[in-house]
């Protein structure tokens, strides 16, 4: 930004001094010039009414007196002069002969004779060369002193600018209690207040939000507790088949109950990245085993597959519930087997989780909605989805749609300790181009 505004004031205070300066250059040159032939020309006028004063009376037999023409020559002058004296013409001149180029000025005076007076041309061209340096003297004092102001300009506008901008990424990072600096700027210090305002919108739908989850936090711990203590009755049955449900179902609710735990506390500090690569398998699955009985009752199954390593920087409870989001998908809106595939990426930390299946797939005007918050085309929330994408986002991993017919979800998580994966939405690459790119070519 800096060096930016550096340059274009740079720019436009070179192009004002090349556009003023050389048309200076041009004029003073002339100018000096021009001096010289008025001054050459002024002297002549004095010469030619002293000659034409001498002349009032017979020149014949009598010498020109010379002496008040040397009085009016120029430093290093010549002057020529030719008369009638009797039956010819005379010619004199008066000063040293001059070598190289001259410039020079003549004056016919009719029957009295004519005159012509010159001076060393290097003089008039030592002249102008010093004019011409002034004005490049003036122009370079010009460039350096807008130098110095567009310096002091670009640091006044480019560090409230960089200012705001960190002030703005530290609030996009969660940051939102720094203060909102002004800068005496209107633009500007509108701008921030704008921000301040939003800054302080956020920080207050986030204290809510916290507040309601806590509360509902509450609510489900208190009815998992009485479902639990149901269970714990329902254990104590003659019957074993009922016995056995009882304990299933108790271990669904024990899990369901530190999964909460788990989400809750990462949702209060969604920042902390994992600390331990996990198991992949160990995730999967469990949720494996808890769908198949749904997808049995529509006379469909899901399976999982593994290929190569299968552990990843992520957290548990995040990659679960997003692959939970992408099989309950799968059973809603898709048909056939439901397969979840587990895989590394060649030539990278990286590790792909792919849930497909075997339906129609997804349209294209849906392609580009479909990790809308709120948006749905099929009755749903739209929460899953985008819920989805925001708990693998905070391990550091991508979720995208790499397949549109049949409809097939890509997870990736990294497989070490290493950063984020970079990139916008929509540039996750699948087979060496981008998903969505791709995904809107292939055939419904």
């Amino acid at each position: 930004m800096r060096r930016r505004i550096l340059l274009s004031m740079l720019a436009m205070v070179v192009g004002i001094g090349v556009l003023l300066g050389l048309p200076l250059m041009v004029t003073a040159w002339w100018w000096i010039d021009d001096n010289a032939h008025q001054d050459l020309d002024q002297r002549l006028k004095r010469v030619s009414s002293e000659l034409i004063d001498q002349e009032s009376g017979d020149l014949a037999g009598q010498q020109l007196d010379v002496a008040p023409f040397r009085l009016l020559l120029p430093p290093d002058g010549r002057l020529e002069l030719e008369y009638p004296s009797g039956a010819g013409l005379v010619r004199t001149a008066v000063g040293d002969d001059i070598r190289g180029a001259t410039v020079s000025e003549s004056a016919s005076l009719g029957d009295a004779g004519t005159v012509t007076m010159r001076i060393p041309l290097e003089e008039v061209r030592g002249d102008q060369w010093t004019a011409i340096g002034v004005v490049a003297l003036i122009l370079t004092a010009s460039v350096a002193g807008g130098t110095v102001v567009a310096a002091v300009t670009a640091g006044r506008l480019a560090d409230p600018l960089e200012d705001l901008a960190d002030r703005a990424s530290r609030m996009a990072q969660g940051d939102f209690h720094t203060a909102w600096r002004t800068h005496g700027i209107a633009e500007l210090d509108r701008l921030a207040g704008a921000l301040e305002v939003a800054n302080r919108e956020i920080a207050l739908r986030l204290e809510r939000e916290g507040e309601i989850v806590g509360e509902v936090s509450h609510q489900l711990r208190s009815r998992l507790t009485a479902i639990q203590l149901r269970l714990d009755e329902l254990s104590l049955h003659p019957d074993p088949h009922v016995v056995e449900e009882a304990e299933a179902a108790h271990a669904q609710a024990e899990r369901l109950n530190a999964e909460l735990d788990e989400l809750i506390a990462v949702s209060r500090d969604a920042g902390v990245r994992p600390t331990a690569p996990i198991a992949v398998d160990d995730t999967i699955d469990p949720l494996v085993h808890d769908f198949s009985d749904a997808f049995s009752r529509q006379g469909r199954e899901v399976v999982a597959s593994y290929v190569g390593d299968r552990t990843a920087w992520a957290t548990p409870s995040r990659l679960r519930e997003a692959v939970s989001v992408l099989v309950d998908n799968a059973l809603r809106h898709g048909a056939g087997r439901c397969t979840v595939e587990v895989s590394g990426l060649d030539g990278a930390d990286l590790l792909r989780v792919t849930v497909r299946d075997e339906g129609s797939g997804v349209s294209d005007d849906l392609v580009p909605k479909i990790f809308r918050r709120g948006w749905s085309g099929g009755g749903s929330s739209g929460v899953g989805l985008s819920l989805a994408r925001a708990l693998i986002e905070a391990d550091g991993g991508r979720l995208e749609l790499t397949s549109r017919v049949p409809a097939a979800f890509t997870i990736v998580v990294p497989t070490t300790a290493g950063g984020p994966i970079t990139g916008t939405p929509g540039s996750l690459r699948a087979d060496g181009e981008p998903v969505l790119a791709r995904a809107a070519r292939e055939p419904r």
